[in-house]
């Protein structure tokens, strides 16, 4: 274990070399940019969505993130075992009824049948964990501490761009950037064992893919230390996408987003000064002492609204895997007037300590 640590602190703390001069056209390529990208320093697969029985408000919220890192052995290593390819993984389940969390991680160097991703197409398993595409959506199976998740997620909306055309902008440099696609309006099933119950439940989930070599920028004044960002299932069918990077200082280095229209397949990217994000109010987490701003007021070309979370106490402990520890949950998008409009996941990171070198 302290070998693995060792490991993964070499790629999250910079000490791989950055891709000089990078650049991009934004384009993408469907089915092989839905696969792994291991060339680039960081990239992720991040599933998040609420389900509930039939017929009833969501019950749970949860979260499915794989994470991919490259490795410090190099690319031509003889070893078969080399650590070219780090992967973790972190699994969420927050019951809204009870108010209570449930989360898992998982550390593993990169390992043909034990730890690996596809460059063709979305096929990503860490031990047990998976997700993958198929003909009409993803499949995903996540056997965690203290419950059983197993998905099937059918697409109904064409894949989102972030963006210009996939290419997003984090920030004023032409390096700070991440290649960027959403799928949104996930029609969900899933089956839950949880507390000694099997669940059918349904919902709507939304799928990030995402991966980088600078996310954050190079170190200095204007590097962010953590982000903010939200995606929403709007009740229309449409879907928002809001986040903000800051600096150290506290200040707001970048910002963008997108709006889905009810239509399904219009989409509007913001600029940075379309976008405001003020917090209204914190939660202090009693583990890491972090004080999280988990309600917010957003004014975006959508208009002005208010997110809430469904529940406050949603903090991953993810210090046995990526170091540090972050704030993910279930929340819900309203109106001026107090009418939900949408829900979906709120993402806080660099509150409980700098993001490491990402």
């Amino acid at each position: 274990m302290r070998r693995r640590h060792l490991l993964l602190h070499a790629g999250l703390l910079g000490l791989l070399p950055r891709a000089q001069g990078a650049s991009s056209t934004g384009l993408m390529s469907f089915p092989r940019d839905f696969g792994a990208h291991p060339e680039t320093r960081l990239e992720w697969w991040y599933l998040t969505g609420l389900i509930g029985a039939a017929g009833q408000p969501p019950q749970f919220g949860y979260q499915l993130t794989f994470f991919r890192i490259k490795g410090p052995a190099a690319a031509d290593h003889p070893s078969r075992l080399a650590a070219r390819q780090l992967m973790l993984g972190h699994a969420a389940l927050s019951d809204l009824s009870a108010g209570k969390l449930r989360h898992d991680q998982r550390l593993a160097r990169a390992v043909p049948g034990l730890a690996e991703t596809s460059a063709r197409d979305c096929d990503v398993h860490l031990r047990d964990w998976s997700l993958r595409r198929e003909a009409t959506g993803y499949v995903a199976r996540l056997p965690a501490a203290g419950f059983t998740l197993d998905l099937r997620l059918r697409t109904t909306q064409p894949v989102l761009l972030q963006g210009e055309q996939g290419l997003s902008r984090k920030g004023p440099s032409p390096e700070q950037f991440s290649h960027y696609y959403s799928q949104v309006q996930l029609r969900t099933e899933a089956s839950l064992d949880v507390d000694g119950r099997r669940l059918q439940l349904l919902g709507r989930s939304w799928l990030d893919h995402e991966w980088s070599d600078a996310l954050l920028g190079n170190p200095g004044a204007d590097q962010a230390v953590g982000w903010d960002w939200l995606g929403v299932n709007l009740e229309d069918g449409g879907a928002l996408t809001v986040f903000r990077l800051r600096r150290a200082n506290g200040s707001v280095l970048w910002r963008g987003g997108s709006w889905r229209h009810a239509d399904g397949i219009t989409t509007v990217p913001f600029e940075p000064g379309q976008v405001e994000m003020r917090p209204l109010r914190h939660w202090r987490s009693p583990v890491t002492g972090a004080s999280y701003p988990v309600e917010w007021s957003l004014r975006t070309p959508l208009g002005q609204h208010r997110l809430r979370p469904l529940i406050d106490a949603q903090e991953i402990d993810a210090r046995q895997s990526t170091g540090f520890s972050y704030w993910e949950g279930a929340a819900a998008l309203s109106s001026e007037d107090g009418q939900r409009i949408g829900s979906g996941y709120l993402e806080l990171t660099g509150y409980a300590g700098r993001v490491p070198g990402v």
